[in-house]
């Protein structure tokens, strides 16, 4: 049984990005900041009305951080134009969706915009882009999303979006790695099974994913997609031979990764709670996100404590904690607060 040590402990809610109730500081962010220790939170548009609002919310919550000797928070946003913009008019400008984008100059414009309006509001970090390939041959869940079904298309627009926010100080998320494009059944609903071999994967659909790897991408989110054939048991959220073996060994990514929101179907209705945090664990993910108030949320620290206690990966543990630090260092600049774990 492993031993977490007092200042790895203080730093375990670092490994939480959390989404909450409400449009301005109250308890309900206030219990995310102060007893979660969250490293993150994600806004949705129920929590969005306009610039002058998020500006306000997103300056109190790094307030309590700093208040409570916790690192700068990661604060994100599902912005990735088209079908997902959580941020619209008329309060905000029209996002033009990837699958709209005819070419590099409408991905530097698209990044562009979205820089401009999220740095000032105090939001720095995009859930994007989407890399996944809009498979022609199937009926893609990514379909209204993606930028096309083309590597050679969707690589290079990818990177012109990370490098175009992050040249700005905007975090990018590349996903939904290994790639989704290919399933029919939204993850949102239930567990989608994927019997692709894995050299097509990271060939073809891994293609834009060893772009962002080398683009430096600021993180990568892991799909809810179980890959039979890489894994037949876990999905890639939960599964250590996609996370550490393809993605980390094979493919040479040393950044930070995150599950998708882990209240959606695909991970609810198969997985109890306390086993998600133990799967995370074992598979190296840094960040686990819960999109929303609730116990699967309200519980998450104590599970991921116990799991983290329970298992002999307290060292992976420090590691994860050390690449969420690294990268909010890269990006948020001097760390707030007692910050003890180094590299």
């Amino acid at each position: 049984m492993g031993k977490v040590d007092p200042a790895a402990a203080r730093l375990i809610g670092q490994r939480l990005m959390v989404g909450f109730d409400g449009t301005a500081w109250n308890d309900d962010i206030a219990f995310c900041i102060g007893q979660l220790r969250v490293g993150g939170l994600i806004l949705f548009a129920a929590n969005i009305e306009t610039p002058a609002q998020v500006q306000a919310l997103c300056a109190d919550a790094q307030k309590c951080a700093a208040d409570e000797g916790l690192p700068p928070l990661m604060i994100a946003v599902d912005q990735e134009g088209g079908p997902v913009a959580r941020l619209r008019p008329p309060a905000f400008p029209h996002f033009m969706g990837a699958a709209e984008m005819a070419g590099l100059a409408d991905a530097d414009a698209f990044a562009r915009l979205v820089a401009d309006v999220l740095s000032p509001i105090g939001i720095n970090m995009d859930m994007a882009p989407v890399l996944d390939l809009n498979v022609p041959s199937v009926e893609s869940v990514m379909r209204t999303r993606a930028f096309g079904s083309d590597p050679e298309t969707v690589t290079p627009m990818g990177v012109a979006v990370i490098d175009g926010l992050q040249q700005r100080g905007i975090m990018a998320v590349a996903k939904h790695f290994p790639g989704i494009g290919r399933t029919t059944l939204d993850s949102h609903l239930d567990r989608p099974d994927l019997d692709t071999d894995p050299d097509t994967l990271v060939r073809i659909d891994g293609a834009p994913f060893a772009a962002a790897i080398r683009a430096e991408v600021a993180a990568c989110m892991l799909a809810h997609i179980r890959y039979t054939r890489i894994d037949p048991k876990w999905p890639a959220s939960l599964s250590r031979r996609v996370v550490v073996d393809l993605l980390r060994r094979q493919m040479g990514y040393t950044g930070v990764t995150v599950t998708d929101d882990l209240d959606m179907g695909a991970i609810v209705r198969h997985y109890p709670d306390e086993m998600l945090l133990a799967r995370i664990v074992h598979a190296d993910v840094d960040i686990a996100l819960i999109c929303h108030s609730g116990p699967r949320r309200d519980q998450a620290l104590g599970h991921l404590k116990r799991a983290i206690e329970k298992s002999s990966r307290t060292e992976e543990h420090k590691k994860s904690v050390q690449r969420i630090l690294a990268l909010k260092q890269r990006f948020l600049g001097e760390m707030a607060g007692d910050v003890p774990i180094r590299q």
